[in-house]
């Protein structure tokens, strides 16, 4: 029996002057199109524009390819995806969907892909509060913080008289000696366990 898929197409918000919808006739394929609705989600609450305020970036405007609301937006969807290690990135940086997400279809330099790569997100990652030679875009921990507290008010029609926030720690067996690695006796054995 054949199978039957609604030739219908899904639109979305348009990038870059270009149409962007889902189809099953093939073209450039992703495996993350419900990213699509993240996109959606993030344009409604403005998180990435939000969040890349908190940095500074004192790089030379004419030397970049990736900006730092690019950047930050590659970041906090490719997390979203399941995507936490950064050399993830290096496939990432051509998938169709993360550009439509970063707003970048193309690069402005030859031989450069839309988003960025593990290297350049890791320059994002090691940020310091003040800009300096060697970290060159800075962040604002006191607004980051601030930015939390926003958007969680943000959702609430009126602040909460009280928040409960429940913690609970989930251990993460390790097998080497990574950074941050603690005996837990209950787990019996090593783990991450940053609670």
């Amino acid at each position: 029996m054949p199978t039957e898929c609604s030739p219908d197409l899904f639109g979305f918000a348009r990038v870059a002057g270009r149409a962007v919808v889902a189809s099953f006739d093939g073209g450039a394929i992703t495996s993350d199109a419900g990213a699509l609705l993240l996109g959606a989600t993030d344009r409604a609450i403005r998180l990435v524009d939000r969040f890349a305020a908190c940095f500074r970036d004192a790089r030379s405007p004419v030397l970049i390819e990736h900006e730092v609301r690019t950047l930050v937006g590659q970041r906090v969807f490719g997390l979203a995806l399941g995507y936490e290690d950064l050399n993830d990135h290096d496939e990432l940086r051509h998938d169709p969907v993360m550009a439509v997400l970063a707003g970048k279809l193309a690069a402005r330099r030859r031989n450069c892909a839309p988003v960025a790569g593990k290297s350049t997100l890791n320059r994002l990652e090691l940020s310091r509060p003040e800009p300096s030679r060697y970290h060159k875009i800075g962040h604002d921990p006191a607004a980051i913080e601030g930015l939390f507290v926003d958007l969680f008010l943000d959702a609430h029609a009126e602040a909460p008289e009280q928040i409960i926030l429940d913690l609970d720690a989930t251990d993460d067996p390790l097998h080497g000696h990574q950074e941050g690695r603690f005996f837990h006796g209950y787990y019996d054995g090593y783990c991450y366990l940053p609670l």
